[in-house]
């Protein structure tokens, strides 16, 4: 028996390895610059690149469950780091923007999506009674995973100039995320505890798009994105533009915000276990909203500035980590990867959204207090939702869903 769980924990680690390998991808915001330096491009063209991955990120996600129905999550996440490593290879060798929109935008984002939601997935499967902690360690591994590849990326497009970094990165990814795979296993489905809610509360994919909670819960899952993915893409510019400070103070904001974000991933993840999930994202959008909105209104200096950054860092983590464990809540875990994978399209959305309001808007003081609104609205939805609930209409032969009156 202990030999099983043992088995079990070393899918747990090579999920860690393989996310270590997919997180990477968050280090992009140092090419820019230096592709622009390199060829000429518009930063804003170069930038793009980014949005074009996080939605080729989410958008594969849809079709990840089948993939892995049909080859299992071994060969799939194997597949991915083939061909993430490939794409960032082949980003070496560009001289358009167009060929890097497909190399490291299309390619590298659809390979990421597909290996990371399979691998959270499947790690929520074998461990369905610790869904806060084991989703915690796989995306906390993502979140390190960028954290780490800041000083590393950055240190190799300083030393061996940008396209030799896009070679170097695309090969050390490809082994991490090839590695990690090996130890992948598909979860067994009489490791689920027959007696659980999300059990019993086995949603398809068709079903689950019946109820209203899946369109409250993407609607959440979008703000939470909005407000993270824009903070991390405009963080440093925010430091220098609305604080005053100096280049070089401002970038160490970058650094905090992996840091929190991957500490959040963590800790907030292990909460949710203990608390609830609905009570942590309660917390994540509170904090988050008065962070927003202090940036918006409040006379910024050092302290306040880093304090906000820090605080809507961590909850986006927390966010990442704890709504996928919500959802498995919600409507079971047997189609945790499709269910999931739809509800995730938040992530593209959102990720293309706040440049989308703040070009719009024209300013980082209006975009965030459209996001605090946002982050209200969510706080307001999860003060009345509940996990929906299939009862069957013996007259119809069918299946009608209501709502659960108490939480889990």
């Amino acid at each position: 028996m202990s030999n099983g769980k043992e088995k079990n924990w070393l899918i747990v680690v090579g999920s860690m390895i393989a996310q270590l390998g997919l997180g990477t991808i968050y280090t992009w915001s140092l090419f820019n610059q230096p592709l622009v330096n390199m060829f000429g491009w518009d930063l804003n063209k170069v930038s793009m690149t980014f949005s074009i991955t996080s939605f080729a990120l989410a958008f594969s996600t849809l079709f990840a469950g089948k993939l892995q129905e049909k080859i299992g999550i071994k060969k799939l996440v194997t597949i991915c780091g083939i061909l993430l490593g490939i794409g960032l290879i082949a980003s070496s060798k560009v001289n358009s923007i167009v060929m890097l929109y497909v190399t490291a935008g299309i390619v590298v984002g659809a390979a990421d999506g597909m290996a990371y939601i399979t691998i959270l997935s499947n790690c929520i499967k074998w461990f369905p009674n610790k869904k806060g902690i084991i989703s915690g360690l796989s995306v906390g591994a993502y979140g390190t995973g960028s954290l780490l590849f800041k000083y590393i990326n950055g240190s190799m497009i300083n030393s061996a100039g940008v396209l030799k970094t896009f070679l170097i990165w695309g090969i050390i990814a490809m082994i991490l995320i090839v590695i990690g795979a090996q130890f992948l296993k598909d979860a067994e489905v009489k490791s689920v505890n027959l007696n659980s809610i999300s059990n019993k509360n086995s949603f398809t994919v068709k079903e689950m798009l019946k109820t209203k909670e899946a369109y409250l819960l993407f609607i959440m899952f979008f703000a939470a994105c909005m407000s993270g993915l824009y903070l991390i893409g405009v963080v440093k510019d925010i430091g220098v533009e609305m604080v005053g400070l100096n280049v070089s103070t401002a970038a160490n904001a970058v650094a905090m915000v992996a840091i929190f974000n991957t500490a959040g991933r963590i800790i907030l993840g292990a909460l949710s276990d203990k608390i609830g999930g609905l009570k942590v994202i309660f917390i994540t959008f509170a904090v988050t909203a008065i962070s927003v909105l202090a940036l918006s209104f409040v006379h910024l200096n050092f302290g306040i500035f880093f304090a906000c950054v820090a605080g809507i860092a961590f909850c986006f983590g927390g966010n990442i980590t704890v709504f996928p464990a919500i959802v498995g809540e919600f409507f079971g875990v047997e189609n945790q990867t499709k269910n999931y994978g739809v509800i995730y399209q938040g992530f593209g959305i959102g990720a293309i959204s706040g440049s989308i309001i703040s070009s719009v808007i024209g300013s980082f003081k209006g975009t965030f207090v459209v996001v605090g609104i946002m982050c209200i609205i969510s706080i307001g939805i999860i003060a009345m939702i509940n996990p929906p609930q299939k009862v069957e209409n013996k007259n119809r032969n069918t299946e009608v869903f209501r709502t659960v009156k108490q939480r889990a």
